[in-house]
């Protein structure tokens, strides 16, 4: 499996400016996507930080590990975002590696308890895991937004 020195590097960012011709934040091309995956209850067993010593042996499900690895292969950033500490770091390198999951980074920390609410500059499309891993498929949903008046 890919190590973290010899992952393949996704697409080079591109330039991007405002409407006054200002240099922003670049961006991944739009054919590329960035990918931001929960490790715990998602692409594998759900595993309390309270019980690091079950994070090891958990169990990992073969339809994320198919699906996020045709992502990373298509050229996609696979970036890992967890609710596990840095004191899990390595036990969480090493199960990803030793499942075979092929991705390009790893965030630590996320807060705990759901109900997320990410506010960005850029667009975030989120998807809510649902048992599976499947095609994923547009539909309308109604959404928050900031009140422009």
């Amino acid at each position: 499996m890919d190590g973290p020195a010899t992952r393949k590097r996704v697409e080079e960012l591109e330039e991007a400016y405002d409407e006054q011709g200002r240099k922003v934040s670049p961006l991944l091309p739009s054919t590329t996507k960035n990918y931001l995956i929960d490790i715990d209850g998602t692409i594998g067993e759900d595993i309390p930080n309270e019980e690091p010593d079950r994070m090891a042996s958990a169990e990992h499900y073969p339809d994320a590990l198919e699906t996020i690895n045709k992502w990373y292969s298509e050229g996609h950033a696979i970036t890992f975002f967890t609710a596990r500490t840095e004191s899990h770091r390595q036990v969480t390198e090493s199960w990803l590696n030793d499942c075979g999951f092929l991705y390009h980074g790893l965030l630590m920390g996320k807060p705990r308890g759901g109900n997320y609410h990410w506010i960005d500059n850029h667009i975030v499309r989120a998807t809510r895991f649902n048992n599976r891993f499947t095609d994923l498929v547009r539909r309308n949903a109604e959404i928050e937004v900031f009140d422009d008046d």
